[in-house]
């Protein structure tokens, strides 16, 4: 059934972005996110395990023991649902709107930004497109603390656009994340940062079936291990940066009576900014609307902003990184884009405001 209405991150009202100025800020916890044990404890690990949806980790209980024992419950991610720009807002604390990375492919002065990849159809944006410069907020309150991630991030544009001056600690594999950060807090680090990516990667390929069970009983079992590896007295907090929706074989394309009024594309899958032909603002959102309003809510950017998606305030250099008009996919629908190329047929995606993308677990324990 289609649901209504978006559901809109709880920005300040428990959402992921309050994470990080909740554990290392200078203001003391109320307890709406986490609990004063976790902020008081000895030592504090952060995991972030991409595309861990809290939906779909209630529906797999049973293969996950550990993560389902844990305290607890759902928080909201931030809009769109998407990796970039939700793990910018948990390392920097803040919203969309205010450190403006705002989707997956970001257009960027009519040149659209591959922010994972930091690619544009020229290639490689780090010269074009300075990362510190496209996103200007520190990351950890401008604190420097270890950050446990795959090992070949270090020194890709995105990574630098979002993990500035962090100490980075690679991984080769879910193993070598636990030896990371047991390492790192053996030698007395107070916070430890740690990322994996195994579930958003395999909900991608294969979908929700065998090899999702599995991967997700794999991390179930690092979170175990990390529990027993870590002193007495450490906390662990495990959240993620979106959940994903099985769309396969759900693709829609825009029709030519939307595509006439459309300049350029942008956005996500199921979070596509269309940038309108000049003057044709008013009839592409027309057109949009009654073309695809029931596999799709259609706003434009100032309804968008007026509503709070991005945050309760937007900058100027935010705002110019937006289209015109937002398609936002229901259901399981996911929306085609010519210039994203080469296509790849993705089983679970996420982007949208639906409530298996938009809620994600913000779990604790203390050993």
């Amino acid at each position: 059934m289609t649901d209504p209405e978006p559901i809109i991150p709880r920005y300040g009202r428990g959402c992921v972005t309050e994470l990080i100025p909740t554990l290392l800020g200078s203001s003391p916890t109320d307890g709406s996110l986490v609990g004063s044990e976790i902020v008081e404890a000895a030592a504090i690990v952060v995991v972030v395990i991409d595309g861990l949806g809290w939906n779909q980790l209630q529906e797999r209980a049973a293969h996950a023991p550990t993560l389902t024992s844990m305290a607890g419950g759902p928080v909201t991610t931030v809009a769109p649902t998407t990796t970039a720009t939700a793990l910018t807002s948990i390392s920097t604390g803040t919203t969309p709107g205010h450190h403006g990375v705002v989707g997956y492919r970001i257009d960027v002065d009519g040149d659209v930004l591959n922010a994972l990849r930091w690619t544009t159809g020229r290639g490689d944006a780090r010269q074009r497109i300075e990362p510190s410069r496209f996103q200007t907020e520190p990351a950890f309150l401008g604190q420097r603390p270890v950050v446990v991630t795959m090992a070949g991030f270090e020194g890709t544009g995105f990574t630098m656009a979002h993990l500035a001056d962090v100490r980075h600690r690679g991984w080769h594999t879910m193993s070598g994340l636990v030896v990371e950060v047991r390492r790192a807090v053996a030698a007395g680090e107070p916070f430890v940062y740690a990322y994996y990516d195994g579930i958003d990667k395999t909900a991608h390929v294969h979908g929700f079936a065998e090899h999702y069970e599995a991967e997700l009983v794999a991390c179930d079992r690092m979170i175990a291990d990390l529990m027993m590896a870590l002193p007495r007295g450490t906390a662990i907090v495990v959240t993620a940066d979106h959940g994903i929706v099985d769309c396969l074989g759900n693709g829609t394309a825009l029709t030519p009576d939307v595509e006439q009024h459309v300049d350029r594309q942008s956005g996500e899958a199921r979070f596509r900014w269309l940038h309108a032909v000049p003057g044709h603002r008013q009839a592409l959102r027309d057109a949009a609307e009654a073309a695809h309003r029931d596999r799709a809510l259609i706003r434009t950017v100032d309804e968008v902003i007026d509503e709070g998606w991005f945050g309760p305030s937007v900058s100027d250099a935010a705002r110019a990184r937006l289209g015109d008009v937002a398609v936002v996919a229901r259901d399981e629908w996911y929306f085609l884009d010519p210039a994203d190329a080469p296509r790849i047929e993705l089983i679970g995606r996420h982007g949208s405001l639906t409530a298996d993308e938009m809620f994600v677990p913000m779990l604790t324990f203390v050993s």
